[in-house]
C-alpha cells in the first residue's frame, strides 16, 4: 500500500493511499462537508426509511439500506437489481442531492476517473456488529465506470480482496470522512466490511454510515 499527497478541488492536501492500480483511499475526503452530508442522509431517509433487506437466499441482511437517484439497489427471493421504484412505498426514490453528486464526481476525478456522473446512491446504516460479506458490485451495466464509497461515523474495517471470493483480503481501517474510489482492472474485486465495533461517533452516535455511488444505466 502506497501513500501521498494530493491536493483536493479545494486545494486542501489530503493524503491518498493507492490499494491497486484502479483504487485509491482519499483520507478526510469529505471531512468538510461531513455534516452536511449526514444531515441531507436524514431527509432521505424520512421519504425513503432504512430497511433491511432479505437476499436471494432468504437471509435477512445485517445492514439497513436505503437509496437516492434515479434508481435503487434492491434485494429480495427474485434477486439482486437496480429498480427504479421503492419497493416498499411504490414511490420513485428520493431524488439524489447535488451536493451528494458533487462529492462523488470530484472524489472519482481525483482517484483518475473523470467525468462521472453518479445515477444511483446506496446508502448503508451499520448498527454495532453489523457486516457485509464479500461480494463483488457487478449489477451495473457499465463496468467501466469506478465505484465511489464514502464512510461516516464509527470507524470500518474495509476488505478489498481479488478477483476471486477466497483471494486474500487487504484490510484497511476507514473513518469518518473517508472516501475510497475503484475502477478499470481492480472494478470487479471482491470487498466486504468486517463487524462494526462498539463506540460512539459525536455525529452519528453509535453506527456507521456508507454512501456507495455508482453509474448503475
Amino acid at each position: 500500500m502506497n501513500a501521498d499527497l494530493l491536493a483536493d478541488a479545494g486545494g486542501t492536501a489530503r493524503w491518498v493511499e493507492r490499494l491497486g492500480p484502479g483504487t485509491v483511499v482519499l483520507r478526510g475526503f469529505a471531512g468538510e462537508t461531513a455534516a452536511a452530508i449526514w444531515a441531507a442522509v436524514g431527509r432521505l431517509t424520512k421519504l425513503a426509511p432504512f430497511r433491511q433487506m432479505q437476499t436471494p437466499g432468504g437471509f435477512r441482511m445485517s445492514v439497513a439500506m436505503s437509496n437516492c437517484g434515479e434508481v435503487g439497489w434492491v434485494t429480495d427471493p427474485a434477486g439482486y437489481r437496480y429498480a427504479e421504484r421503492d419497493p416498499d412505498s411504490g414511490r420513485p426514490w428520493p431524488a439524489m442531492p447535488e451536493l451528494f453528486r458533487q462529492l462523488a464526481a470530484t472524489a472519482a476525478s481525483a482517484a483518475g476517473f473523470a467525468d462521472f456522473v453518479p445515477d444511483a446512491c446506496l446508502i448503508n446504516r451499520y448498527a454495532v456488529g453489523a457486516r457485509m460479506s464479500r461480494h463483488q458490485d457487478r449489477d451495473e451495466r457499465d463496468l467501466t465506470q469506478p465505484i465511489v464509497s464514502l464512510s461516516l461515523g464509527l470507524p470500518a474495517v474495509f476488505l478489498f480482496g481479488g478477483g476471486q471470493r477466497s483471494d486474500a483480503a487487504v484490510r484497511v481501517t476507514l473513518t469518518h470522512g473517508d472516501v475510497v474510489v475503484w475502477g478499470g482492472p481492480d472494478r470487479l474485486r471482491y470487498h466486504g466490511v468486517l463487524a462494526i465495533k462498539p463506540g460512539e461517533h459525536p455525529l452519528l452516535g453509535a453506527c456507521r454510515v456508507n454512501l456507495t455511488f455508482r453509474k448503475a444505466r
